[in-house]
């Protein structure tokens, strides 16, 4: 049986890698040449569209601190809840991206569904 200590280090790991992934994506995408800054999908971006990707690519950070400083068993749930949502957000996005990318997220695919079971049966 997996001590309490011992998933709440397994999942800041996962939430590590799966930010690891991300960013991954992000460095291939400009060496690749298939980006063109300041601009997603051929449209100029706003300073406020940048703050909410921000907002959004921090959350495996804050994820990584607050597996390691809240209590059981609401971050559990909070575990449980980010990992879908980004699964489902990657999943509605992944349609036209390149195989690099279309690979790294099935790879992210699979630290949210590890996030979950890990998280699921954290007692």
């Amino acid at each position: 049986m997996i001590k309490i200590e011992d998933t709440r280090i397994i999942l800041t790991l996962l939430w590590v890698a799966t930010m690891l992934v991300y960013l991954l994506g992000d460095v291939m995408r400009i060496f690749a040449g298939d980006f063109t800054p300041g601009e997603i999908e051929g449209k100029k971006t706003s300073s406020s569209m940048w703050l909410g990707i921000s907002a959004i690519m921090v959350l495996p950070i804050i994820m990584i601190v607050l597996t390691l400083l809240l209590g059981n068993p609401l971050i559990k749930w909070i575990n449980i809840i980010m990992a879908i949502f980004f699964l489902v957000f990657n999943l509605v996005g992944i349609k036209g991206y390149k195989s690099y990318d279309v690979f790294l997220l099935i790879v992210s695919f699979g630290f949210n569904i590890i996030v979950v079971l890990y998280a699921w049966n954290w007692i």
